[in-house]
This record gives structure tokens, C-alpha cells and sequence, in this order.
């Protein structure tokens, strides 16, 4: 999990007043509403847990924590009895099961998922008052980059190697190839200006080596708080092009081979029998009945 924090003084006579500063790839947002708040930017991976601390050793007023541009209560402590009440069908229902406050006023989303991206806002009930901000974005879980042999470049004649490197289409991803620790090449989903909405196509990076190269590869995916990598095997998945289509003509070819042989040699005892020249074994007999039943199926 990632966090930044943006503070900002602003003047009581200031109310509702949004500034947008950029602070480490993120959006920080800040609310005024005559008081001094900072707003908490949280990154975290889809499924994770998220605490958000207001920091109050002890509630005297109670607390509301609001969501959205809405301002969704989906939480609230009363500072008489410190009587808990979670509104987690609020919202759509997103929030429920999965919501925990604790006497320090300290908010807890479970289970996290894409939909509980947004503003959240504890406010001291009896005031009014914004006590502090937080703004999550959640990202998806990123799946381990998957290495292949690029067939449709391959020729004998090369004397390179085609591979890709390929991840499912998502939000927020980009797709680098590293040769030792240098970047070698890079894409990102902004780049193809595709829709993230489209699961049906995977983003995908090609690299050319060399069948003899010795140099260490390896592709990684990266959002902004997380990565996975894969390593290349040049040994393991390059070969040359001209042994790979013998050994496919031979996955292909062998099959139809052994296929004909029994089907000229159940043709021939077939007709032999029938001409009464020999009287096959039983276990022939069964094996080409069941056989030539198959072809005609």
C-alpha cells in the first residue's frame, strides 16, 4: 500500500474550495470547509485491507465518515456512549461486510475492490467540522507476465529469435522489457488508446534476440504501486525455426501415417477373409471391426 501526504493551511473564511496538486503520479484533492485540513492520497491492490487513521486519541464530539461526491454517511460514532453504526447497504451496498470503525475514530475497508475508489471524509458531528480527507484509488490485481515464442516471425533464414511478452488488458498498466537493468522497450495501455473495458485483448510486447545471446532478459508489469516479472529462457524457448516445423511435420504427419497403415492392413484381411484365403486371428478380427466402425463414425 502507497501513501502520500498533501497538507494544507487554509483561512476560515475559505469553504468548499477544491485544489488539485500532483504529487508523486497521484491527484491529491483538498476540501475546505473553515478549517484546517490535509488529505491522505492511499494506493492500494485490489482484495487488500485499508486502514484510515484520523489520529484521535479519544473522540469527544463523534465522528461521521462520508463517501463519495455524494457524501455518502456509510459510518458514524456517538461520543456519549461510543455507539457504533456501520451503514453498509449504503452506496449501492459496496460496503458490505467489509466496513470496521474503532473507538479511535479509525475507519477499515476489507476486501477492497474497484468500487471503493473515491473521496472519504470524517467529520466531527457536533461542528460540522472536516477533521481530515482521504483519497484511495484501488488498482487490480496484476497477473504474472506470460513469455512466448513469436511464430508468425519465424524463418529459417533468421538468425534472431521473436518473442512477446503479454498481460491481460487493464486499467493503469504498462508492459517494459529489461535487458540486465536497462530498460530495452516499453508499452502501456494509454499508449495503444485502447479501452480497459475490452478483456478480450491482451497487451503485448515483442523483443528480437539473437540465438546465441547471452544477455539476461526479462519482461515486467507494473502499475503504480506494484510488479511482477518474468524471466526469459533464450535457451528454452528459442530454437531454430527449421527444427521446430520438422518436429511439427512430424507431430502431424507420424499420427496419419499409423493411421493408413491400419487401414490398409484391416482393408486387406478384410478382403482375404471374405475370399476364404486365410482366417485372421480373433483379437485382428475386433481390433479393424472396431477400426473401420470408427472411420465410418
Amino acid at each position: 500500500m502507497y501513501r502520500s501526504v498533501c497538507y494544507l493551511f487554509i483561512p476560515s473564511f475559505i469553504s468548499d474550495i477544491h485544489f488539485y496538486y500532483y504529487i508523486k503520479g497521484s491527484y491529491c484533492t483538498f476540501l475546505a470547509n473553515y478549517t484546517c485540513v490535509f488529505s491522505e492520497c492511499v494506493s492500494v491492490t485490489e482484495g487488500d485491507s485499508v486502514t484510515l487513521s484520523v489520529d484521535l486519541t479519544e473522540v469527544k464530539d463523534g465522528i461521521s465518515w462520508k463517501f463519495g461526491a455524494k457524501d455518502v454517511v456509510i459510518a458514524e460514532m456517538n461520543a456519549e456512549n461510543k455507539n457504533i453504526r456501520l451503514y453498509e447497504e449504503r452506496a449501492d451496498g459496496r460496503f458490505r461486510d467489509r466496513l470496521k470503525l474503532d473507538h479511535t475514530g479509525s475507519l477499515t475497508i476489507n476486501n477492497i475492490t474497484l468500487t471503493h475508489s473515491g473521496l472519504y471524509q470524517v467529520f466531527n458531528k457536533n461542528t460540522k467540522t472536516k477533521l481530515k480527507i482521504f483519497n484511495i484509488t484501488v488498482y487490480a490485481r496484476l497477473p504474472v507476465p506470460v513469455i512466448s515464442r513469436d511464430s508468425s516471425q519465424c524463418s529459417s533464414s533468421s538468425s534472431d529469435c521473436s518473442v512477446l511478452c503479454s498481460v491481460m488488458n487493464m486499467a493503469h498498466v504498462s508492459l517494459s522489457w529489461y535487458n540486465e537493468s536497462r530498460v530495452h522497450s516499453n508499452i502501456s495501455v494509454t499508449d495503444l488508446n485502447i479501452s480497459v473495458s475490452d478483456l478480450n485483448i491482451r497487451l503485448s510486447l515483442p523483443l528480437e534476440v539473437e540465438y546465441q545471446d547471452t544477455n539476461t532478459y526479462r519482461c515486467v508489469v507494473n502499475n503504480p504501486i506494484t510488479n511482477h516479472t518474468q524471466h526469459l529462457n533464450i535457451t528454452q524457448l528459442c530454437h531454430k525455426c527449421s527444427g521446430f516445423i520438422v518436429v511439427m511435420c512430424c507431430a502431424v504427419v507420424g499420427p496419419v501415417m499409423i493411421v493408413a497403415a491400419l487401414l490398409i492392413f484391416c482393408r486387406k484381411h478384410t478382403h482375404t477373409q471374405q475370399q476364404g484365403q486365410c482366417k485372421p486371428a480373433n483379437t485382428s478380427v475386433k481390433i479393424c471391426a472396431w477400426f473401420l466402425f470408427l472411420i465410418k463414425v
